[in-house]
């Protein structure tokens, strides 16, 4: 399922950006909302780890574009221009909850979570990508000796 969930991205690139516009919309509505309601159990720190996995999802799908749309760019740049996209995208959204009633913003810790997330997203994305190409080259190199 990986494999054809990465087959289908290289050949339809758009898709991951469609993919990546589509979180970004949905990121931008959760932050224009309230925040989560005062009788829920206090979890320390749990909205740093819901913005880390949030932005660790967005990472993933922009790095995704990025290596198929430009197939030379190397994993290393694709991560750094993954996290530094993500770590500006967190910066806007922290600034966009400035004007948020029931919102504070400009949090260091939730954008720290938001460029750490992208660029765990990124790294995990590079790796998948790798596993897949490698594993069906070896699927197809299989195939092939076996003629």
């Amino acid at each position: 399922m990986l494999r054809r969930f990465t087959r289908f991205g290289q050949k339809r690139p758009k898709a991951w950006i469609f993919a990546w516009s589509l979180w970004f919309v949905t990121l931008w509505l959760l932050s224009s909302g309230t925040p989560a309601p005062e009788n829920v159990p206090k979890i320390p720190h749990l909205d740093k780890i819901a913005h880390f996995g949030f932005f660790f999802g967005g990472g993933g799908l922009l790095c995704g574009w990025l290596r198929h749309q430009f197939n030379k760019l190397n994993a290393v740049l694709c991560i750094g221009i993954t996290t530094l996209v993500g770590s500006l995208v967190g910066v806007i959204d922290e600034y966009h909850q400035t004007f948020t009633p029931g919102r504070s913003g400009n949090d260091i810790g939730d954008w720290t979570a938001d460029t750490l997330g992208s660029f765990t997203g990124a790294i995990v994305m590079i790796l998948v990508l790798k596993y897949t190409a490698t594993w069906s080259n070896r699927k197809s190199q299989a195939l092939n000796h076996s003629d």
